[in-house]
């Protein structure tokens, strides 16, 4: 976009614009380019310009500012044409009214608040259309746009909204309105950046429309009456209201996750807080057909608290999300293996709106952790390039350099330090101070570790060289960090361990050091493939180091069974392990040769133990692939299939249709996808496709039959495997582009009856 003057009504709340213009021959071509901040909707002769959702996407916009360019030739005509957009804020000027996050009472006071990016919401066009005879018209945002105040009167990022029908004009939209009432555009002087990228990540789209089903409704008053409408499934959506009434009655919409023992919806966040999200709408004379547009709500169920006078007609939710793009597929005649696998993608859905939110409904917080814990099962499911892209782009924009500072309790300033990538990528309400007895929830290796870590899964699934170029540099200054926190023991200490961890066994530094050696080795292999020779030796030589004293002071003799294990370093008073004080050092290969096999018994043991997994998000997805690895698909499938907590079935079981936050009934939150990751498993362990090269140019296929399923299709890009169990003999089918070889491995299948391949 060549065009950079933002235009503005100057009052920082939402507004509309409209420009009017004259075509006096037909349209060759059109095209717009267009950003608004901080959410925008553009229309073009009454049309909606676009079916994207949430535009433009959620950035740092200190750092960069996405735009979106539109073919519009179709929606031009000769004649009298208007151009018009509607803005709301978004994150960009974050509107409190309703509910909005706050940190917990166990935290210390944040010093570092949110800081608005402007004075007020802002919008950047450029039209050229293209005559019949090549002619070019080329117009602009300055002051020939005409902006009025919008009837949404407060628009919350957190989903709640003011919206009053009474002010809005009907017809603004289109080009034969009189806006001679609207006043002139301002020219906005105080734009965070010029770096305007166009919008990299895939659009939020509508994927489903859910019609709401009236379940009960209650008297709160003798004038007021709540409905309750259940939509029958957890998600993030655009709610739709249509009801009628008398001019001035208020409507007020409150959605939740789940219903209280009254059957009445329920917003508190167990332990935490309660998500007061409401949509409050004011009737006018016409019939009311309310659609949200400039934030979206999270939940299940609504209630719809209006007068009697008033009776709502429909209630319904456009489910949307930015991964609507599939690569892969999994079902089989085990209902409850099913009822899994659409539990956790419907979850990574609802978290995916142009940045992986931790939850649709607390904090909406762009937590980096699961762009790579989560990257394999997300990928497998979902096409990944553009979105991963995007978080890249994030991480490179938040990356600290040795100037950037914030406060400390006593106004100090403090400087979190040189390549640091924050533990969220854009991160709007920072929060750096440690929380005594946790430590710091804003520089944390497995957080950080994205930039590299995430890369690395990305060029496995995607053999793109280009993105570990651009993200090289990003990877080693973030090392260099790293290495400056290292402990006098060796150790990263200052994170939060295996977080989630139901028996709270954290094990830190075991944890984060993992890390830091998976960062290092990855940047190895980053080197070598661009040919970085010098750099290459010296991370050979830091890795060296990490490992000789992760096991010179971590791989110790269990006194009980005298076998090598590592013991958990931050329990000096007891000789003790984890699974993933085991699965960590095996699966990034930190584990000395003589010592594997102990070291595996022991993992073996501890999950035995157990008799679940007992891990948090970061531990677990090592523990479950390396459980597979070492052939224990039958324990994994007999762990996530119990009924109680810790398990995937038990939350299927407790009526959940998304993942909840942490093992356990009625969780804080009910749709986070950090824990996701036995999706993996589903494609790499039941499946058994194994790439053998980035991109799955070479695979084998090695399918596994739990117990209790007979038949199984699975599909991931130009791959798929079939297994049906029929006669006492199992039939498989392998299907596989030309572009992909292929070896067949039936070790597991004969392990129960004949394989017939066809």
């Amino acid at each position: 976009m060549n065009h950079r003057i933002w235009i503005t009504d100057g009052s920082g709340k939402p507004f509309r614009a409209r420009r009017t213009f004259n075509i006096d021959q037909p349209v060759k071509k059109a095209v717009l380019h267009i950003t608004g901040l901080g959410q925008y909707v553009p229309y073009m002769n009454g049309r909606e310009i676009t079916s994207a959702k949430l535009l433009p996407g959620w950035t740092d916009y200190r750092k960069y500012i996405e735009y979106n360019t539109f073919d519009v030739t179709d929606l031009i005509h000769e004649g009298k044409n208007v151009l018009c957009a509607e803005l709301a804020n978004g994150w960009y000027i974050m509107d409190n009214t309703g509910y909005t996050f706050k940190f917990p009472e166990f935290m210390p006071p944040n010093p570092n608040p949110y800081r608005p990016f402007g004075s007020a919401l802002v919008l950047l066009y450029e039209l050229t259309v293209t005559l019949e005879d090549n002619t070019v018209i080329t117009l602009c945002s300055d002051e020939n746009t005409k902006v009025h105040s919008s009837p949404t009167l407060h628009s919350n990022v957190y989903g709640s909204e003011v919206y009053d029908q009474r002010t809005d004009e009907n017809e603004w939209l289109s080009s034969t309105f009189n806006d001679n009432d609207w006043k002139q555009a301002f020219i906005a002087d105080d734009i965070p950046s010029d770096n305007l990228v166009k919008q990299i990540e895939p659009e939020i789209r509508v994927i489903e429309h859910l019609e709401g089903k009236y379940l009960t409704s209650f008297e709160t008053d003798e004038n007021t009456v709540r409905d309750i409408y259940d939509f029958g499934r957890n998600t993030s959506a655009l709610l739709n209201i249509s009801a009628e009434g008398k001019s001035g009655d208020v409507l007020k919409i409150y959605p939740a996750e789940k219903l209280d023992e009254k059957s009445d919806v329920d917003q508190a966040a167990k332990n935490w807080c309660t998500v007061d999200t409401v949509i409050t709408i004011a009737l006018g004379e016409e019939p009311l057909d309310y659609h949200e547009k400039f934030s979206y709500i999270a939940g299940r169920y609504i209630a719809v608290e209006h007068p009697k006078t008033c009776s709502v007609l429909t209630a319904s939710m456009d489910a949307i999300t930015s991964a609507w793009k599939k690569d892969g597929s999994f079902t089989s005649d085990d209902e409850r293996i099913n009822a899994i696998y659409r539990m956790i993608e419907r979850t990574v859905e609802a978290n995916m709106m142009s940045v992986h939110t931790d939850c649709p409904t607390i904090e909406r917080f762009a937590w980096q952790e699961p762009n790579h814990l989560m990257a394999p099962a997300i990928m497998f499911m979902k096409d990944g390039r553009d979105l991963w892209k995007k978080f890249f782009a994030d991480i490179r924009a938040a990356q600290h350099t040795a100037e950037d500072k914030f406060k400390d309790l006593p106004g100090n300033d403090f400087y979190p330090g040189d390549g640091l990538i924050p533990s969220q990528c854009p991160c709007y309400i920072p929060n750096v101070l440690p929380v005594p007895g946790m430590g710091s929830f804003y520089d944390i290796i497995p957080w950080g570790s994205t930039g590299i870590l995430g890369v690395q899964w990305y060029y496995r699934f995607y053999n793109d060289p280009e993105v570990v170029k651009e993200n090289y540099d990003t990877g080693m200054r973030y090392l260099k960090h790293l290495l400056s926190k290292v402990s006098e023991d060796g150790f990263i200490n200052h994170g939060l361990g295996d977080w989630g961890n139901p028996d709270q066994f954290l094990a830190r530094e075991n944890v984060e050091t993992a890390f830091l050696y998976a960062d290092t080795t990855a940047l190895m292999e980053f080197a070598e493939l661009l040919g970085k020779e010098e750099d290459y030796k010296e991370l050979r030589k830091q890795a060296k180091e990490i490992k000789a004293n992760y096991n010179a002071k971590l791989l110790q003799k269990n006194p009980k069974t005298g076998r090598m294990c590592y013991r958990a370093f931050d329990h000096q008073d007891e000789f003790a392990a984890s699974q993933a004080c085991e699965a960590l050092p095996l699966y990034f290969g930190l584990v000395p040769e003589e010592y594997m096999e102990d070291v595996k018994e022991t993992f073996i043991d501890t999950l035995k133990e157990k008799g679940c997994f007992a891990a948090g998000e970061v531990g677990l997805p090592y523990i479950i692939d390396t459980a597979r690895d070492i052939g224990l698909n039958d324990l994994i499938h007999q762990f996530i299939l119990k009924e109680e907590h810790p398990s995937y079935y038990a939350f299927i079981l407790d009526g959940e249709t998304s993942l909840g936050e942490y093992w356990e009934h009625n969780p804080r939150s009910h749709a986070h996808d950090m824990m996701g990751h036995i999706i993996e498993w589903y494609y790499r362990g039941i499946a058994g496709i194994h790439p053998k090269t980035s991109g799955f140019t070479e695979v084998e296929i090695m399918p596994y039959l739990p117990e209790g399923m007979t038949e199984f299709s699975c599909t991931y890009r130009d791959i798929s495997v079939t297994v049906k169990e029929k006669d006492s003999r199992i039939h498989l089918t392998v299907r596989c582009s030309q572009n992909v070889k292929y070896n067949i491995n039936t070790t597991y299948l004969e392990q129960r009856n004949p394989v017939v391949i066809e």
